[in-house]
């Protein structure tokens, strides 16, 4: 079918136009819309559509995340689930109604917390010149290739502000006592000791001896375990700026202007070394404190300036601030800005030459004297020494541009010329790939490999591939990455006669009536243990406790501490699954160590973020019950066009 549409585009354009001006007719163009509009949504909040464009949005962001975090450990089954679907849609209605009560609250952020909250952006502080102040126009720049303003980044921030001063509110009102504190950490740190025995399958399977005829029927029973998957024999393309980096190549002239253009990047700032002697006097002392201890800090002065030599001795037997006292008051070579002291202190310790001594500087902390003892100026690396680090930073910036600005050009010749790569590959200067694969992720391929992208291999499987060989459309794998395959050869998934497969069957029963015996033995164990109460073929007593489970399984942990600390000892069973089956017996309940006051005090702290968690998980609850929620189907299909 679609290989009809690609051989007679001009009739079916005009077949459209016949379909759908006689509907514009009847209805209008908004009615006629209105048809459609829904399928472009996946929920609705109070009237405010959620769009699939945002929901893919949002779960390719959250899919890049986790490949950034977990790299080779990253696995796509964990992450593209219907309940991971399901907590993303959840999460932005969540938003969306909290983001209508902070709006008919008529909340928002003061000028100040906006600023405060730009200068705390590590990526905004990169932008400061030596003077402390931020390079507007490389700020401009930086916006402006996301698209926005200074302006409109503002009210962004202040929006953002504005929504979390609600659930600010609801964490700080939280609080838990001393007192449940300790009960919940001596509940975590309780010990109980236990003896276990294990009934492991392999410890079976040597008396298992299946029949022929028990073989057979399993196979009959489970015929599709042994199926051999659908497997596709593909040319593709991939198109990403790693791809494309080949092929551009920045002159000497673009590297010489980046480097001028972004000279403070290779600038290393000038350093000094100095030492002081501190006077202490807060900002919240008294009048007659200040003048006391700017009187002592004068007499000091007087002192160095008679004896320079002897800065050290005076600073460690008369200097009060702790950290530097004991080393002659050196504080090591810093920067503008890496001392407490503030621009006073930089002011004064920057306008001296080594080995001048300062005069009375005052900061928040008290009454200053700064010697300098060493100065590290401004070092500029000259362009040759850096030129191969530019070229390889504009190289990657040239191909993502190039990757943006290719994208769509390379997406319409992949559908149009669907019979052949070639042209995509001659055009783009991109290299034609083979690979075998199935319906199924390969996992011997790297997690974030392209080839193993559902949405790709469902395309790879597609009837119109497979049958008319044509090409997939360009799909879309996150992390700026294109594929486009196109199936050479297909083979059906296929089952294997019995006997082609036998052993395999063999190993299969043998494994479920291993687990089976020693399930069977292990419930018939447990039994004799409850009245006898003994300890024969128990392992050595272990102490555990929810904190160290010293290797005991999950499943076993949750039934030793669902024991009643009444009727010890107390025996439990515990279904391991493929692993078999335990009996653990329960001999005592130790009590915990004190809890010194420290790790008490971390203790509350915890327990009040998460009753604090759990109290604005609450209220979104019921914002989100008394707000008007619309769901359009299912967040599925949205999700698989999240780049999975």
């Amino acid at each position: 079918m679609l290989d009809f549409f690609r051989n007679h585009q001009r009739l079916m354009m005009f077949m459209l136009i016949l379909v759908i001006l006689p509907g514009l007719g009847f209805v209008g163009i908004q009615g006629f819309r209105g048809f459609f509009d829904e399928s472009a949504n996946v929920a609705s909040v109070n009237g405010h559509k959620i769009t699939r464009v945002e929901y893919d949005d949002a779960m390719r962001q959250q899919i890049d995340r986790g490949r950034q975090m977990l790299g080779a450990q990253f696995d796509m089954k964990l992450f593209d689930t219907p309940e991971r679907r399901r907590q993303m849609l959840d999460g932005m209605i969540e938003q969306r109604v909290l983001a209508d009560e902070t709006q008919r609250l008529h909340l928002t952020a003061s000028d100040e917390a906006v600023r405060r909250a730009l200068l705390s952006d590590p990526v905004i502080s990169s932008l400061k010149n030596p003077d402390g102040s931020i390079d507007l126009d490389r700020y401009k720049q930086l916006l402006a290739m996301q698209g926005m303003t200074p302006d409109q980044y503002d009210e962004r921030v202040r929006y953002n502000l504005a929504m979390q001063e609600l659930p600010a509110s609801i964490e700080a009102s939280a609080f838990t006592s001393k007192t449940l504190a300790q009960h919940l950490t001596e509940l975590a740190q309780q010990q109980r000791e236990v003896q276990g025995i294990a009934f492991h399958p392999h410890d079976y399977a040597a008396k298992i001896q299946p029949t022929d005829a028990q073989l057979q029927a399993y196979y009959d029973a489970h015929r599709n375990d042994f199926a051999t998957p659908a497997t596709a024999t593909i040319q593709y393309l991939v198109m990403s700026p790693a791809t494309l980096s080949a092929s551009v190549q920045p002159s000497d002239a673009d590297l010489k202007k980046y480097y001028d253009d972004n000279i403070a990047h290779f600038r290393t700032e000038g350093e000094v070394r100095a030492s002081h002697i501190l006077i202490a006097a807060p900002k919240d002392a008294s009048a007659a404190d200040k003048a006391k201890a700017k009187q002592k800090a004068e007499a000091l002065l007087a002192q160095v300036k008679a004896h320079p030599d002897q800065f050290a001795q005076i600073a460690q037997q008369n200097s009060q601030d702790p950290g530097s006292a004991s080393k002659g008051g050196d504080l090591g070579y810093f920067g503008r800005g890496m001392i407490a002291g503030g621009q006073a202190f930089d002011d004064a310790v920057f306008a001296l030459k080594k080995d001048e001594i300062s005069g009375i500087v005052q900061t928040d902390f008290g009454f200053h004297i700064i010697k300098v003892t060493d100065v590290k100026p401004a070092v500029t690396k000259p362009f040759d020494e850096v030129k191969d680090q530019i070229a390889k930073e504009l190289k990657t910036q040239l191909a993502s541009k190039a990757f943006t600005d290719s994208s769509e050009a390379f997406t319409s010749l992949v559908y149009e010329k669907a019979k052949s790569l070639q042209p995509a590959a001659d055009k783009f200067k991109l290299q034609i790939q083979t690979a075998t694969v199935t319906p199924q992720p390969d996992p011997k391929l790297p997690p974030d490999s392209p080839l193993n992208n559902p949405k790709f291999l469902a395309a790879v499987f597609a009837n119109d591939s497979v049958s008319a060989h044509n090409n997939t459309q360009a799909i879309d794998v996150g992390n700026n990455t294109l594929i486009a395959g196109r199936v050479t050869d297909y083979k059906p998934a296929a089952v294997p006669a019995f006997d082609a497969v036998k052993d395999a069957v063999r190993q299969k029963v043998i494994a479920e009536q291993s687990n089976e015996a020693a399930h069977k033995d292990g419930v018939a164990k447990l039994a004799e243990f409850e009245k006898s109460k003994s300890t024969a073929g128990f392992s050595s007593p272990l102490k555990v406790s929810r904190n160290d489970a010293q290797g005991v399984p999950p499943a076993a942990l949750s039934a030793i501490y669902k024991v009643d600390a009444q009727k010890l000892p107390a025996y439990v069973g515990v279904d391991l699954g493929d692993d078999g089956y335990a009996i653990y017996r329960v001999n005592q309940i130790l009590p915990p160590a004190p809890t010194d006051a420290q790790h008490l005090a971390v203790a509350q702290q915890q327990i009040a973020q998460v009753d604090a968690q759990s109290q604005v998980e609450a209220y979104l609850k019921a914002l989100r019950e008394r707000s008007s929620v619309k769901f359009y189907g299912t967040p599925d299909s949205a999700a698989q066009t999240a780049d999975q």
